[in-house]
């Protein structure tokens, strides 16, 4: 009956996260428009963020509980299953033809980020005798690269944004254009602001209720949090961004489906367990080496397949279906040795 309860807990916190999330960003959004924000920047801040908040709640409350492994293990979890799994699967929908810029400076930007996480948290590495703990410095080096990160992005898409772009770019521009418009028109600054805080009051709920039931969980099945977090923790806190890159991929949008994995992975990594380090100082206890080897390998992993001396850089179903397989092998790989 207990896991019944723990279960449920976990399936309600989810669903209100999500729709949390929905609120919050939409609120967010409207109230932005309104001020005269520019839809460029709210799409780069508040909407890319809006998909980040279920990954961003779950590791902050799980470091105010000072369970670490829930907050550490959550983001792992979340980037090992945004490239491999996220990609694997909008590659299995339609080959993605990646452009030279995302090769040669996104990939490498995303493998950065999670390669400098596993550099702070490997203290024993460089010290011995001490643990492996993201500490309150860490993280502010984390949050600093993060801001780095937003600064050069919004100055390289406001330098960007007069140059020709596809259709599919235009369309998504015109109605995100639209949908503020007429959300502005129908919503007064204080209904706008009612739909943030109350998207934040069931992130905030619903962060506890899913924290709680993962905890229970794990106890009734004699897991440890860790491998609750990265498993099904980090595949529900992603299903903003699963359902964007799908939708995308649908589409034909490649640049959606590659920017949505690559600021996920990159606001997971340096903004999320940044900010969460320095609320509590995160041991890297259930966390092992591997997982975090196994984040850094998916990111080599996937910027070394755009590489096959072909003319395009291109994923294709064939190459999906690979990093979903390795998706699967690391899930049973976590079954068997935790």
């Amino acid at each position: 009956m207990e896991l019944f309860l723990d279960i449920v807990f976990f399936a309600v916190g989810l669903t209100l996260i999500v729709k949390g999330a929905d609120w919050l960003t939409d609120g967010a959004a409207n109230i932005a428009h309104r001020f005269g924000i520019p839809t460029l920047v709210i799409g780069l801040t508040i909407v890319a963020i809006g998909t980040s908040a279920p990954e961003f709640v779950v590791s902050m409350l799980g470091a105010i509980h000072k369970s670490p492994d829930i907050a550490i293990g959550n983001v792992v979890g979340s980037n090992i299953f945004n490239i491999l799994g996220m990609i694997g699967c909008t590659a299995m929908i339609s080959p993605i033809l990646l452009t030279r810029n995302n090769v040669l400076r996104d990939l490498p930007i995303m493998t950065l980020a999670v390669g400098m996480l596993l550099v702070l948290l490997a203290d024993n590495l460089f010290e011995e005798g001490v643990s492996n703990t993201l500490s309150r410095g860490d993280g502010l080096i984390l949050m600093g690269l993060f801001l780095m990160f937003m600064y050069y992005t919004v100055w390289l898409a406001t330098r960007e944004k007069k140059k020709k772009r596809s259709q599919w770019e235009i369309e998504e521009h015109e109605e995100l254009e639209e949908k503020l418009e007429s959300q502005t028109k129908k919503q007064s600054v204080w209904l706008s602001v009612l739909l943030f805080l109350l998207g934040l009051g069931c992130l905030i709920g619903g962060g506890e209720l899913m924290v709680d039931g993962a905890s229970g969980i794990a106890r009734a099945l004699g897991v440890s949090d860790a491998i609750i977090a990265l498993t099904i923790v980090s595949i529900g806190t992603s299903a903003p961004e699963l359902a964007t890159s799908i939708t995308a991929a649908r589409k034909g949008d490649n640049a959606m489906a590659i920017g949505n994995v690559v600021g996920s992975v990159v606001f997971n990594a340096l903004l999320i367990l940044g900010a969460s380090a320095l609320v509590f100082p995160l041991p890297m206890s259930g966390i092992t080496y591997t997982d975090m080897l196994v984040q850094v390998g998916a990111a080599i992993f996937f910027w070394i397949i755009c590489f096959k001396g072909k003319k395009r850089y291109v994923i294709t179903r064939t190459e999906g279906f690979i990093m979903i397989l390795m998706q699967v092998a690391y899930y049973v790989y976590l079954v068997v040795n935790k």
